[in-house]
């Protein structure tokens, strides 16, 4: 009887203890709870009035009546994370990922975690925390924070860790030598962070790592570890991006296991070290974007796994292995800006897989591969800058994947294969610069919608006849150059359709007849050239409709009548020429005309003006011209002080109007220090500044007194100032973000007149270029390890 209610006693207590420990749980969460700012779902599920529905609540779990596992991932909290996390002791999973949590925050305390994730929030300070009292911990990820300090030393406690991501934060300092002892790690990133030294030769004792991922914005000294040839168990190495120096190691050919090589971006020099070839596992090998040399060792013919290949922008010369083409899964191949010689491949895209193919800025030779596209997956080919000849294969017409083709500036001949403008998932094409020939045919595949083409650039070819009335096909398209050709025949007036439309260049052609009316409906339009070919007839004053108009060329052509005067009121127009036509009449003065030079008119004797030097005379003689007033001299002087007079007062009006311009008049609003004034900045606005032209406005390059460059947007003024509907607030947000991928706005200014935005000035062009311009190219490699 004794024994069985002393078992009792201790079923009660255990019970009391365990009810007990719960509300303790239950208190931690509610005072969580207040720090966080909940969306409408998780405040309604976390009901703090009843203490028994807390092992229900949105990401809770509980165990034995204890809370073990807090999942607040990707929930759009905000707010900061109390130090009473800690309370909940027997918590073994933590995640606090993909939110907007802010402040410090330190866990301590917690014997039975394994697994904390706090990455993806906007955490600061240091990682200083006392990790001998999470010692049990197995998983570690503080992925892109805005941590500023050095690399933690006390992460060297957890002898059980296995996974370690410390990337994407602004730690700085050395990477410590003693991380080498971190024996258990089977993953480590600590890219995108501001380190810099050496990489320590000691990182390759981690012989149980599986990833390591250091590159990405460190700056680091030297080069490779040839200790990182014993991570014989590493499947991923990215050491992408840090200035890494010296020769690739060839101890990296112990690493069989090894299926992705990432190099790309750094100062490697020398040879690609032949025992890479050894690496037969490989899926992903990047090497672009160094100052390696000699040629594509013969030993890469061992690599069958291959899907990605990238040693673009090398110093690689040689030809093209052939072996390459019978890469079974090779999916993309960049090899451009090299010296590579020679032909293609003539099998390259026989396996059916290939996606992406670069080889422009070579000094390759012979046709286009005719197999490219044999399976209907090639997306994106770009072999411009080369000394290719021949047709473009016919079949590259009906490859109905293509996105992207570039082949400009090559000696390609013939005709544009049928269909190959319409073809239905195509948004850049480039041929300009060859030798092609012929017509370009209607759309005959009504079925085909080319509703993504954005940019078509046919300049400078062999091309004739009429334009296709199916360019209106063409709902997407932005860019079109189809100068220096022997295109005939009229304008198309469906030309008018293409709403979308920013740069129209057709010059240097044989078009004649009138210009469509139409073409005013292009109301996105900057740039309008239709110089050099024999149009006729007046200017359609629907031109005036495009508000945003830059550049506007009409010159060499047989254009007549008067020019309109609408076109004064384009503001945005600061280019034009109407040079060598047959116009006539008075030329209008007012608005941008008293911009444009005198020569944008010249060529065309009846055109009068004060800006010509050809004042207009439409008074008639009379049959007496003998016979002048007695009182002529009076009269005549009588004219002369009243003339006097306005050019006087209209002198004092221009002057007051200077002096209202003036920097006085400019408001300027700063976002952080400045050691400029604005008379400064309107010192940078002129025409010899220039640095970009668009829609929105102009961009001037200019350099302040301290040093500092700077780039001015001075944007297009339509209608009042008194209403800017959100302008300046959402200046103000812009002016206040501070992040490394996003140049930061240092200033606006502002007077009755315009607006000027004042950014730091970044030289390595824009994204646009990057991605569109000449210089550009497809980012072939993969995203960088997260």
């Amino acid at each position: 009887m004794v024994p069985f209610i002393v078992l009792t006693l201790f079923s009660l207590l255990s019970t009391s203890s365990s009810a007990s420990s719960l509300v303790t749980d239950f208190h931690v969460l509610v005072t969580l709870r207040k720090g966080f700012e909940f969306s409408d779902s998780i405040r309604s599920s976390w009901n703090t009035s009843n203490l028994s529905s807390v092992c229900s609540w949105a990401g809770v779990q509980c165990s034995r009546g204890r809370v073990v596992s807090l999942d607040l991932t990707d929930l759009n909290l905000y707010g900061s994370v109390s130090p009473l996390i800690s309370k909940l002791d027997r918590l073994t999973s933590l995640s606090l990922a993909g939110n907007n949590f802010t402040g410090t925050i330190e866990i301590a305390n917690l014997t039975s975690l394994q697994w904390l994730n706090i990455s993806n929030n906007q955490f600061s300070g240091g990682l200083d925390w006392n990790y001998t009292s999470i010692a049990n911990l197995e998983v570690f990820d503080a992925y892109n924070n805005n941590f500023t300090a050095s690399l933690p030393l006390g992460i060297l406690s957890l002898k059980k860790l296995k996974h370690l991501d410390l990337g994407g934060n602004f730690f700085f300092g050395r990477i410590p030598e003693s991380y080498g002892n971190l024996v258990c790690l089977e993953y480590l990133s600590l890219a995108g962070n501001d380190l810099h030294g050496k990489i320590p030769g000691e990182l390759g004792n981690l012989t149980n790592l599986r990833e390591v991922c250091l590159g990405y914005y460190n700056v680091f000294e030297g080069g490779i570890p040839m200790e990182f040839g014993n991570l014989v168990n590493l499947v991923r190495m990215d050491l992408s991006d840090c200035e890494l120096d010296g020769p690739i190691p060839s101890e990296l050919g112990n690493l069989k296991a090894l299926d992705t090589l990432y190099l790309h971006t750094n100062l490697l020099s020398g040879s690609i070290p032949k025992q890479l070839g050894n690496l037969t596992n490989l899926v992903n090998l990047d090497l672009s974007n160094n100052a390696l040399t000699g040629e594509i060792p013969s030993e890469f013919v061992d690599l069958k796994q291959l899907e990605l290949l990238n040693l673009f922008m090398n110093r690689l010369h040689g030809s093209i292995p052939d072996y390459i083409a019978a890469f079974p899964s090779l999916e993309t191949l960049g090899l451009w800006m090299n010296n590579f010689t020679g032909v293609i491949p003539e099998n390259l895209g026989q396996s059916g897989k290939l996606r992406r193919l670069d080889l422009s800025t070579n000094k390759l030779t012979g046709t286009i591969p005719r197999n490219l596209c044999l399976s209907n997956q090639l997306e994106i080919l770009i072999l411009l800058k080369n000394f290719l000849f021949g047709p473009i294969p016919e079949g590259l017409g009906t490859c109905s994947s293509l996105t992207r083709v570039r082949l400009g500036n090559n000696y390609l001949n013939g005709s544009i294969p049928n269909g190959f403008l319409f073809l239905p998932q195509m948004n850049l094409v480039e041929l300009q610069n060859n030798y092609l020939s012929g017509t370009l045919p209607e759309n005959a595949n009504s079925s085909s919608k080319p509703a993504k083409l954005s940019q078509l650039n046919l300049s400078n070819n062999l091309l004739y006849g009429p334009l296709p009335y199916s360019f209106s096909n063409l709902s997407s398209i932005q860019f079109i150059s189809l100068s220096g050709n022997q295109f005939s025949g009229p304008i198309p007036s469906s030309i008018g359709v293409l709403l979308q439309l920013v740069k129209l260049d057709l010059s240097r052609n044989s078009l004649s007849g009138t210009i469509p009316p139409d073409i005013g409906n292009c109301y996105h339009l900057t740039y309008l050239d239709i110089s050099q070919n024999n149009l006729s007839g007046s200017i359609p004053p629907e031109i005036s409709n495009i508000r945003i108009l830059n550049y506007l060329n009409f010159s060499r052509n047989h254009l007549n009548q008067t020019i309109p005067r609408s076109i004064g009121t384009m503001k945005s127009l600061t280019n034009a020429d109407f040079s060598f036509n047959d116009f006539s009449g008075k030329l209008p003065e007012s608005g941008q005309f008293a911009y444009f030079n005198a020569s944008s008119f010249a060529g065309n004797p009846q055109l009068c003006g004060s800006l010509l030097n050809n004042p207009c005379n439409f008074t008639t003689t009379t049959s007496t011209p003998r016979k002048a007033p007695k009182d002529f001299k009076l009269i005549f002087a009588l004219g002369l002080l009243i003339c006097s007079l306005v050019f006087a007062v209209a002198a004092m009006i221009k002057a007051k109007s200077l002096k209202r311009s003036g920097p006085d008049s400019w408001k300027m609003t700063t976002f952080q220090k400045l050691e400029f004034k604005v008379s400064d900045i309107l010192e940078c606005v002129k025409d010899g500044n220039v640095i970009g032209r668009g829609g929105a406005g102009i961009v001037y390059h200019g350099k302040m007194p301290n040093g500092v460059e700077i780039a001015v947007k001075k944007l297009l003024v339509f209608g009042s100032n008194s209403h800017d509907h959100g302008f300046r607030a959402e200046i103000e947000t812009l002016g206040n973000i501070r992040h490394r991928n996003i140049v930061r706005l240092l200033a606006f200014c502002s007077n009755r007149e315009s607006n000027l935005l004042v950014y730091e000035y970044m030289r390595n062009g824009s994204l646009g270029e990057a991605l569109h311009g000449k210089k550009g190219a497809f980012l072939g490699w993969n995203q960088s390890c997260d």
